[in-house]
């Protein structure tokens, strides 16, 4: 068998917890249940960053998002950062981005190849965070409780335009990778900005929901006044004190994000289904995942920002050749695992040593029903609006411990607490276990240096962007290179119209000698005389 493929297939804001195979409610998800069913379902993957910028640039590179600088959804990292498609590149591959990836600053490619689509969310410095502002809660991306207020139907909105082009131009990329002469093996990113709010969606997907069955949050709502220090910081960042959401609201929020939910299911069936045309589906390694969670309502809060288990765990759904089928994981994974995890399904043993520290470990033995020797430890962070110091987050063992240098310390035992209702920090049972986490956390990072580097880097950006905004405006947004003269039948290229078609079948039907080959002059009519009287055409006799 040829080297392997890779699709990924990710969606935006989609936290585990809604999803059946995680334990959540019944959604319409047939896709992604099928990809469960010959596949492995890792039922403790996390995101690094709970954020999309940071979690992207920790996931593409298998490094913390502190490690390569990229604090929030506004910073940069350099074309000299390695990704996993570097990686496969490297290893002869050819690699494909569709959809968003929220990459800020001017190199929007990151070693892949070809990108097909531009991205939804800006590229420039204008969402920096800024810590300096204290006074009142800053949110340079103005969110707010609109998205939930306003939830409901639409006929159409932004995110489906998006999204449509996304699959669209993925779908025609594996066709069109199937009909040319190319026949490296390919990584496809599909990236998809669903069920990111606001929470809106057609009157297909809304049906599949009886609207008197969505369920209420698990925790209920926490007033402001009451909730830990991050998270009453956070809720004034999206300025959730201006709604009061009302429950048929929150029904309504929580019904729109289902269906969009299975909209994104939809998305997946759409790639799935081209995989099988092309006949690529044995092999072809398929992850669906998602770089964040949403809260959903949990605790009163809504979107993502915060520690807590419906904004950090996310769907890894992972089915290819030689997996078991049907095999759940229950060990702390993360979104960084993929790129030692990729290294090592394309290696054929011999994966590429990494040439940067990696942070994530792979999980190639794991898919392949071995033990192998990652532990239950996943390491997150989050260093943007809402805190005013690095947020450092490690679960280990079936324990979150989180660090913030302006708040308390939160300590939850996940196994016997899954909803993370009673913070054991500070207790006296559990002084041994905070102190010996609390140690881990400051082994782990460099604590001040990273407060010191953040800082600089907030006012270097800041600076930049009111620079950049005086005089012409120079974008850095993506735009997909589209030549017409290569496209379709075109003469200049190829003047034979028949073969051009032929190349473009899918099976190929290679050329054929004709059953009898003919004289091109036989069948020619004779040139008839000039009659009386007749007119002569200029330029012929």
């Amino acid at each position: 068998m040829s080297r392997p493929n890779i699709l990924v297939i990710q969606a935006d804001q989609l936290t585990a917890k809604v999803l059946p195979m995680y334990g959540g409610p019944p959604l319409v998800t047939p896709h992604m249940e099928r990809l469960a069913e010959r596949g492995v379902t890792f039922l403790n993957a996390y995101c690094n960053n709970p954020v999309c910028a940071p979690s992207r640039a920790a996931m593409l590179t298998g490094r913390l998002s502190s490690a390569v600088g990229c604090y929030d959804n506004a910073a940069d990292f350099p074309s000299s950062t390695l990704t996993l498609a570097h990686y496969l590149r490297h290893a002869g591959y050819r690699t494909c981005l569709s959809g968003k990836m929220h990459f800020a600053g001017a190199e929007q490619l990151h070693g892949f190849e070809e990108r097909v689509t531009t991205d939804i969310y800006p590229s420039d410095f204008g969402w920096t965070a800024d810590w300096s502002r204290t006074r009142q809660p800053y949110s340079p991306s103005r969110m707010s409780l609109r998205s939930v207020v306003e939830a409901g139907l639409c006929e159409r909105n932004l995110q489906i335009d998006y999204d449509e082009e996304v699959a669209y131009r993925a779908e025609q990329w594996l066709f069109d990778q199937a009909r040319d002469s190319d026949d490296r093996p390919f990584l496809l990113w599909a990236s998809f900005t669903h069920p990111h709010n606001p929470f809106v969606t057609t009157r297909p997907y809304w049906d599949l929901y009886d609207p008197d069955r969505i369920p209420l949050p698990t925790v209920p709502f926490v007033p402001i006044a009451e909730r830990d220090p991050w998270s009453q910081r956070y809720a004034y960042t999206i300025r959730a004190d201006e709604h009061e959401i009302s429950e048929a609201q929150l029904r309504t929020a929580r019904h729109a994000y289902f269906a969009m939910t299975s909209y994104f299911d939809a998305q997946v069936g759409r790639l799935l289904g081209v995989l099988d045309r092309i006949r690529a589906t044995d092999n072809t390694f398929v992850f669906v995942i998602s770089d964040h969670g949403e809260m959903l309502g949990e605790r009163g809060s809504w979107f993502k920002f915060q520690p807590f288990e419906w904004s950090v765990r996310v769907p890894m759904i992972v089915a290819g050749p030689g997996l078991a089928r049907g095999r759940t994981e229950a060990r702390g994974v993360s979104l960084m695992d993929l790129l030692p995890t990729f290294n090592d399904l394309v290696s054929d043993g011999d994966p590429v040593a990494p040439v940067d520290p990696l942070d994530g470990a792979s999980l190639a033995a794991m898919l392949h029903g071995s033990d192998g020797t990652r532990g239950d430890d996943v390491m997150m962070e989050f260093l943007g609006e809402g805190v005013y110091a690095p947020a450092c987050i490690l679960r280990k063992d079936g324990f979150k411990y989180v660090h913030c240098r302006h708040d308390p310390p939160m300590l939850f035992d996940l196994r016997s607490d899954p909803d993370e209702r009673v913070n054991l920090a500070g207790r006296p049972a559990h002084a041994a276990l905070e102190s010996a986490l609390h140690g881990e956390v400051l082994r782990r990072w460099n604590y001040d240096t990273l407060e010191q580097q953040i800082l600089a880097s907030q006012q270097r950006r800041l600076f930049a962007q009111a620079a950049l905004l005086q005089g012409r405006w120079s974008a850095w947004d993506y735009q997909p290179p589209e030549d017409a003269a290569r496209r379709y039948v075109r003469g200049a290229v190829d003047p034979n119209t028949t073969a051009t078609k032929a190349r473009k079948r899918l099976p190929f039907v290679a050329e054929r000698a004709p059953d009898h080959p003919r004289d091109p002059e036989a069948h020619l009519p004779a040139a008839p005389s000039p009659g009386p009287g007749s007119a002569t055409v200029p330029g012929r006799s």
